[in-house]
C-alpha cells in the first residue's frame, strides 16, 4: 500500500500544497485524507466524480448547478459531490472546512500541526468510522507527508508569510487577466525563461543533426503547470514516461468559426486531470518533470497547433499563441530568451506586451537570470547576501569579459550569457595565459570555485572576498581596455592558481612524510 498512497501524494501534493497555502491546512494531512477517502484515487468515487473526499452534495451544493452522483454509503443512493477535476475536488474539500463551524477549532492551529488537525477532524466528526486520527496520523508518517507542510513553510516564511493568509499561488493579477479567462502556462511575475524557442535547431540529444521544434522549451523544475483559456477540454492524456514526450497533457480550446487550439505540456512528472475533463485558465493541470526519451533536463515542452474547420491542422509558434492570449488577458509578461522578447515579432497583434528591453547587455542579461525567481535558476540571497552579491557580480562581470576578448558576435555573446547562467560555470581559459583550462563556477550559498589545469597538473581554488574583491575591483575600472583588464585578471587568477598548488604540494608532502615515518617506525 505504501507504493499507492507514495505515488497518490506525489501526483497530487502540488494540490494540497496550494491549499496549505491558501487556507493553512496542512498538506500532509489532506493528502491523507485524500489517501484514506478515495483508496489512494482508486474509488469509484474518485474515479468517476474526481472526489476525492468523500463530499457529500448539500442542497445549496444542488441549488447552485453543483453536480453529483449517486452512491450507497450510510445509505443506499446518497448524493456526492461531482467535480469537473481533481484540482476543484481538493479546492471544495478546503471550502467545506472552512465555512463549517465544526472544524473552527482546527483553523487555530499551527499550520505544520498534522497530529492536532488530524485529532481535530476525528473530534469534529470527519468520518463515521472510528481511529480516524490515528489512521491520518499513521498515513503521513509511514510516507513522510510532513515534508510537503515543510516546504510550504519554508517558501512562506522566506516571503514573510504564513500559510492561510488567503494568497492564491495560481490566480496572481501577474500572471491572468481580471477576469481569469487567460493563463500563461507557468506562474511568473515578470517573464517566461525559455530555453529552446520553436524553429530549426540541433538535436539536443544528437547536436550533429538538425531538427525541426515544433514547440518552445521552458525552464521549470516541478511546478504547476496550467491551463491557458477558460472551458478548455481535455483530449489527450499520455501516462507512459517512456515515450519521446514522456507524461503529457493536451487541451483544446475552441474559435469561433468552427477552428480550434490545442496546447500540449510535454514532459510532466505528474498529472491532475484525465481525457474529458474542462479545464479554466490557471488551473493546475499536472506538474513539470523531466519524463521521457529526448530530455536533457527539467523544462516544460509547450507545442500548439492550430485546426482549422475542415480538419487540416499546422504546427504554431507558440510565442505567437502567448501573444494572442497576453492580448487578450492584459497579461503582462514576456518569454525572453537569450536575451529577446519571444512575443515583440507579434507586437502588432499584441500592443500590450511589454516592448523588448534593447540595451539589455549580456552581463545584464545573465544576472537576470541569476537573480530573479521567474528564471528558474536563481540564486538565493543575491541582492541580500552581500558576499553572494560580490560573486554574483564577479561571474557576470568575468564572463562579459571572456565574450569580449573571445571576439563573439553578439549573438553568440548572449547565447553564451544564457549558457554560462543555466550551468553556473563559465570558461576563463581565454582570459589566462600558460593553462590548458580555466574555469570557475558558482553554487547557491557558496563561494566561487576556481578549477585549473595547467597540463600537468590539476587543482581547484575556493575564492576568498579577498581575491574576488580585487577581480571586481579591475573588472568595474572604466578607465581599462579590455585587453588591460584581461592581463590583471590573468595576473590575478594566476596567483591563486600558484597559491593553491604551493599549498597543493605541501599537503602531498606532508602526506609522504607522514607516511615514510611510518614506514621507518614498523
Amino acid at each position: 500500500m505504501a507504493g499507492k498512497n507514495q505515488a497518490y501524494a506525489e501526483r497530487y501534493a502540488e494540490f494540497a500544497m496550494e491549499q496549505m497555502r491558501l487556507y493553512g491546512i496542512p498538506a500532509s494531512v489532506t493528502l491523507a485524507q485524500g489517501i484514506l477517502e478515495s483508496a489512494s484515487g482508486q474509488s469509484r468515487l474518485a474515479q468517476n466524480e474526481n472526489n476525492h473526499f468523500g463530499i457529500k452534495a448539500t442542497q445549496s451544493w444542488i441549488a447552485n448547478g453543483g453536480k453529483y452522483g449517486l452512491y450507497s454509503d450510510d445509505k443506499p443512493n446518497e448524493k456526492f459531490c461531482s467535480y469537473d477535476s481533481v484540482g476543484d475536488s481538493y479546492a471544495h474539500h478546503s471550502r467545506f472546512l472552512k465555512e463549517n463551524s465544526r472544524y473552527a477549532s482546527c483553523f487555530k492551529l499551527d499550520a505544520d500541526d498534522y497530529k492536532g488537525w488530524a485529532q481535530g477532524l476525528d473530534k469534529a466528526g470527519y468520518a463515521t468510522a472510528g481511529k480516524y486520527a490515528p489512521a491520518l496520523i499513521s498515513i503521513i508518517e509511514r510516507n513522510d507527508l510532513q515534508r510537503y507542510d515543510r516546504m510550504v513553510m519554508e517558501e512562506m516564511n522566506a516571503k514573510g508569510l504564513k500559510p492561510g493568509q488567503g494568497i492564491p499561488q495560481l490566480q496572481s493579477g501577474n500572471n491572468n487577466s481580471a477576469e481569469h479567462d487567460y493563463s500563461f502556462p507557468l506562474k511568473r511575475e515578470e517573464f517566461l525563461f525559455v530555453t529552446s524557442p520553436f524553429g530549426m535547431r540541433s538535436d539536443p540529444t544528437d547536436t550533429s543533426k538538425k531538427q525541426m521544434h515544433k514547440g518552445m522549451d521552458i525552464q521549470c523544475n516541478n511546478e504547476a503547470v496550467l491551463a491557458t483559456e477558460k472551458n478548455g477540454k481535455v483530449v489527450a492524456v499520455n501516462e507512459n514516461a517512456n515515450t519521446a514526450g514522456g507524461k503529457s497533457v493536451t487541451v483544446e480550446y475552441t474559435r469561433e468559426g468552427g477552428a480550434k487550439v490545442q496546447v500540449s505540456y510535454l514532459h510532466l512528472n505528474s498529472f491532475s486531470v484525465k481525457v474529458g475533463d474542462t479545464v479554466n485558465a490557471g488551473q493546475q493541470i499536472g506538474v513539470s518533470g523531466n519524463t521521457g526519451t529526448r530530455t536533457t533536463g527539467p523544462h516544460l515542452h509547450l507545442g500548439v497547433k492550430q485546426i482549422a474547420a475542415d480538419g487540416t491542422t499546422r504546427d504554431m509558434d507558440p510565442a505567437a499563441y502567448l501573444a494572442e492570449i497576453a492580448e487578450k488577458g492584459n497579461i503582462r509578461l514576456t518569454a525572453m530568451h537569450d536575451g529577446q522578447n519571444l512575443l515583440a515579432k507579434y507586437k502588432s497583434q499584441n500592443p500590450n506586451s511589454p516592448a523588448i528591453d534593447t540595451s539589455l547587455s549580456p552581463e545584464e542579461w545573465m544576472k537576470k537570470l541569476l537573480s530573479s525567481e521567474d528564471s528558474g535558476i536563481g540564486m538565493g540571497g543575491f541582492g541580500q547576501n552581500p558576499v553572494m552579491e560580490m560573486a554574483m557580480t564577479l561571474f557576470t562581470s568575468l564572463m562579459a569579459l571572456a565574450v569580449q576578448i573571445d571576439s563573439k558576435t553578439e549573438e553568440e555573446k548572449m547565447a553564451a550569457a544564457t549558457a554560462a547562467a543555466l550551468d553556473k560555470r563559465i570558461d576563463l581559459t581565454p582570459l589566462v595565459q600558460g593553462m590548458r583550462e580555466c574555469t570557475l563556477q558558482v553554487k547557491e550559498g557558496e563561494t566561487p570555485l576556481l578549477s585549473v589545469d595547467t597540463g600537468t597538473n590539476r587543482f581547484t581554488a575556493q575564492l576568498s572576498s579577498s581575491d574576488m574583491n580585487r577581480m571586481n575591483l579591475v573588472l568595474s575600472d572604466s578607465t581599462l581596455t579590455a585587453d588591460e583588464k584581461k592581463e590583471r585578471i590573468s595576473g590575478i587568477i594566476g596567483n591563486i592558481a600558484l597559491n593553491a598548488q604551493l599549498s597543493q604540494d605541501y599537503r602531498q608532502g606532508i602526506s609522504q612524510q607522514s607516511q615514510s615515518e611510518n614506514i621507518s617506525i614498523k
